[in-house]
């Protein structure tokens, strides 16, 4: 899972093409001499997706092996997080909603005249690009999904890996105090039901 780029944008009334305000790329992963080339479509499928994008609503693109998960306030300040298709959806718009409402309050409002650079750096997109990178660092519902997969794999193992070497759960379950007669009994009626079941 790897977060290629963020960017903020304005949408303006009209044709005009979205003003890129802020951005925050991690292109390390791409051949040095594309880089340029990258950042370029990157800005081009932003503008492009934030301009195709209404007013309050959100959207998720599949471009090749990227996904662009796009978010337009009612107010025209957009946003875009460019991803690897196993990125959460959930996280990026997170990520979006989180990083706009930042910069809309340390901008007070300024982005909304703002003439816009698709150079222009903000130090937190940055860091949100670096903190970001390990959904389950950056995200708390991710990081117990990640502990519950992980919980769920090691409780995955069958009965029969449990038992010992030569063991069999018939011979436990005779040796059993815990069960009463009636509880082995129908272990017993339920076994010979089940392996009485064949599909003709």
């Amino acid at each position: 899972m790897k977060i290629v780029a963020i960017e903020i944008l304005r949408v303006d009334q009209g044709d005009a093409e979205p003003p890129i305000l802020v951005s925050a790329f991690d292109l390390n992963s791409f051949n040095y001499f594309k880089r340029s080339t990258i950042r370029d479509m990157i800005n081009f499928f932003s503008r492009t997706f934030i301009k195709r994008t209404a007013k309050g609503q959100r959207q998720s693109i599949q471009h090749e092996e990227y996904t662009c998960h796009v978010y337009v306030r009612q107010d025209g300040l957009a946003g875009i997080v460019v991803c690897d298709q196993e990125y959460p959806p959930r996280v990026a718009f997170a990520l979006l909603n989180k990083y706009l409402e930042e910069y809309n309050k340390e901008t007070h409002g300024g982005w909304a005249s703002a003439a816009g650079s698709a150079t222009a750096e903000w130090p937190p997109l940055n860091k949100a690009l670096e903190d970001y990178q390990d959904p389950s660092k950056a995200d708390k519902i991710s990081a117990i999904q990640k502990e519950l997969d992980e919980t769920t794999a090691v409780l995955s193992k069958t009965i029969d890996s449990v038992l010992e070497r030569g063991e069999k759960l018939d011979d436990l379950v005779q040796k059993s105090q815990d069960l009463s007669s009636q509880s082995k009994v129908f272990y017993k009626q339920a076994k010979k039901t089940n392996s009485c079941c064949v599909v003709m």
